[in-house]
């Protein structure tokens, strides 16, 4: 029997019509096969001892030397035409077989090697017998890994970052800090690829010298012995990605705009990494929004969750991980600084619950900063209720906007009107809330009780969770620090003459509400105090309503104090915090922006409400403090209050100071 394989023009598109030859191998031992195959993919198939002869075909020939190769092929006369292409070739040549143009292929069947086989009318692939790895290949990589001082197995991980489309390709930047994070985990790292890879390959030997380049060193069937001894291989959607899942080597792949249930890796234990944007797949060549977001989404750190996942998981881990249920999903938090980033373990515990998901979080304008730059965020949403977004038109237009991006899931950690109708107009399907503020439009409702301060509102938002089967892990607050904002703290620092070893004290004298700012002068007095014994350099920090309390502390100390009130963003007060030895404030945002970076904090409460309580709104930190004191009052009314905030003046300057050597004592 003779059969005619006409195949397919890309190495990976080829790769994945091995199991239609080897099915016919297998069916058919005895057959002749002829290949006609394209320049790039030959090596594929002449290096395979089971096929008896391959033919070179160029679709950019002539016509006369297409039609010379036609009757070349006549003169066969093949008892089978197995048409990869569905070209004139497979129409027109005479066979007593022929796989049909016509065929129907089932949409339930997905990936392209199942279509493939059902196409060619064959019901299923036969044992691997192509991509021929001889011993000569075999020794030529050992003998690699042997001059570089690697040995094969579970710590080999290939990475091969190029792809055939640059539309596949992740960027440089990020296998650089992928490969950074692998090496720093003692893993040996080979990078591999054709000639066109060599650019991006050097650019990523050059960041990583401990990197061994093998990109362009190796041909096809090399390349093929090396991934059979890596114990996982890291690449975009290509070639080698299909021959490593030929080969049923796990695969850890980047998709973006290609979509992975018809092309992603297919041996065992693989996994395709994604986002899942509203607009993918498209599986065009061009973004209509200007740049490819559904890969430049996909953080370093969420590839390498997934490889370590298949090195220290179990021996098999299936295609569908259980958490696939969200794919958008979106946070809202559009109040305060403080409360923003009491939120942000909710974020990271839903992107470990839901790690392909796309994450967006929806704040108000003041608190961008607070998000943009967290690594489990993959898009900052703001919607600004004050200005932009403040009459009922726009914030309709708003919901609108949101409806074209198809969340699936929302979780609004703080209850709101206008954002409960924006979720609901928006048609996310799933809307977590609390049972106020119109709570009827969340169709999953906690009830709200914040009023009662039981717990942390960290502890609250956490809460919010428990129908997602997320728990614990509500302390990890985490605070993104900016390269710009630490320049800026760097030449500040050097400007005032701030050097690395001065200790720094910061106090933030202002807050949200008059009842909750500690007078003036105990700040300055507890500032003073402190300087004098440890020598501190001292930080007035604020918002510009801050500015008059910050000259006023500034002026009654006389020791150089520098008055940064009204000066800084949230990125920037960030990155100066970070620097500081203790942080002095009152009950506001930039104390949990301290404790989520480290710094020790002495938090300074006053009115008598358990909504309002430490208990709710107390520093986090290990080494943080916090000081309230009961003034005897019946019912607090807050900023109304007829006995001058007795509840603050109630913490004296020793207090204060009692707080601040206790922890100064236990630094380090």
């Amino acid at each position: 029997m003779k059969i005619l394989f006409i195949a397919l023009s890309n190495i990976g598109d080829c790769v994945l019509t091995l199991p239609v030859l080897d099915a016919l191998k297998e069916k058919y031992p005895e057959a002749k096969i002829t290949c006609l195959v394209s320049e790039r993919p030959k090596e594929i198939f002449t290096r395979d001892p089971l096929v008896d002869n391959v033919l070179i075909f160029n679709k950019h020939s002539k016509l006369k030397e297409k039609i010379k190769l036609f009757f070349s092929l006549h003169k066969e006369k093949f008892d089978m035409v197995i048409d990869m292409r569905n070209s004139f070739f497979g129409a027109f040549l005479p066979a007593k077989e022929k796989s049909s143009p016509f065929k129907i292929i089932p949409e339930k069947i997905k990936h392209m090697k199942d279509r493939h086989l059902y196409w060619a009318g064959l019901a299923g692939a036969g044992k691997k017998r192509s991509l021929n790895v001889t011993p000569q290949d075999t020794g030529f990589i050992e003998k690699l890994l042997d001059e570089n001082g690697l040995t094969a197995g579970a710590g080999l991980i290939v990475v091969a970052p190029g792809a055939r489309s640059h539309v596949k390709c992740w960027s440089k930047e990020n296998f650089i800090a992928l490969c950074k994070k692998l090496l720093a985990e003692k893993y040996s790292v080979i990078l591999a690829g054709d000639q066109k890879d060599q650019a991006v390959c050097s650019a990523i030997k050059n960041a990583c010298p401990e990197i061994i380049n093998l990109c362009a060193k190796t041909n096809l069937i090399q390349l093929a012995a090396l991934l059979k001894k890596a114990r996982i291989l890291v690449t975009n959607d290509s070639a080698v990605m299909h021959i490593a899942s030929y080969l049923e080597v796990v695969v850890i792949s980047l998709f973006g705009p290609t979509d992975e249930k018809r092309y992603g890796p297919w041996s065992p234990m693989s996994k395709a990494v994604k986002k899942n944007l509203h607009c993918r797949p498209c599986q065009k060549a061009q973004c209509r929004f200007g740049t490819l977001a559904c890969l430049s989404s996909i953080k370093p750190q969420e590839v390498f969750s997934q490889i370590k996942s298949v090195l220290n998981g179990p021996d098999k881990i299936s295609p569908e991980t259980g958490n696939s249920r969200y794919q958008r999903i979106l946070i809202s938090r559009t109040d305060r600084i403080g409360d923003v980033v009491l939120s942000t373990p909710v974020i990271k515990a839903l992107r470990e619950k839901f790690p392909e998901a796309y994450i967006s979080v929806m704040v108000a304008p003041g608190t961008k900063e607070v998000v943009e730059g967290n690594p489990y965020i993959d898009e900052v949403i703001i919607y600004d209720k004050e200005l932009k977004h403040k009459s009922w038109s726009r914030t309709l237009k708003f919901a609108g906007r949101l409806k074209k991006k198809k969340f699936d899931l929302a979780v609004i950690l703080h209850p709101g009107n206008r954002v409960h109708i924006i979720a609901f107009l928006a048609g996310i399907p799933e809307r977590i809330g609390y049972n106020r503020k119109l709570g009827f439009l969340v169709n999953f409702r906690k009830e709200h009780k914040k009023q009662e301060g039981s717990k942390h509102e960290a502890e609250y938002n956490f809460d919010l969770l428990s129908g997602l089967g997320i728990s614990g892990g509500y302390k990890n607050l985490f605070m993104p620090i900016k390269q710009e904002s630490e320049n800026y703290a760097g030449e500040l620092f050097k400007k005032w003459g701030i050097n690395k070893g001065d200790k720094i004290l910061a106090i933030n004298p202002g807050a949200s509400c008059p009842s909750k700012i500690w007078p003036v002068e105990n700040f300055a007095a507890v500032a003073k105090q402190l300087s004098d014994v440890y020598n501190f350099k001292i930080l007035i920090l604020g918002g510009a309503k801050e500015i008059p309390l910050g000259e006023k502390i500034a002026g009654q100390i006389k020791q150089k104090a520098f008055n940064l009130a009204g000066s800084t963003s949230i990125s920037q007060l960030a990155s100066i915090l970070k620097r500081c030895d203790l942080f002095i404030s009152n009950d506001s945002g930039p104390v949990h922006i301290a404790s989520a970076l480290g710094i020790p904090v002495v938090s300074i409460f006053g009115r008598k409400q358990k909504g309002l309580s430490p208990k709710r709104w107390g520093p986090l930190g290990k080494k943080d403090k916090y000081l309230h004191k009961e003034a005897g009052c019946v019912e607090c009314l807050a900023h109304n209050c007829k006995k001058e905030f007795a509840c603050l003046k109630a913490v004296t300057v020793e207090d204060v100071l009692k707080a601040a050597n206790e922890i100064l004592a236990n630094v380090g």
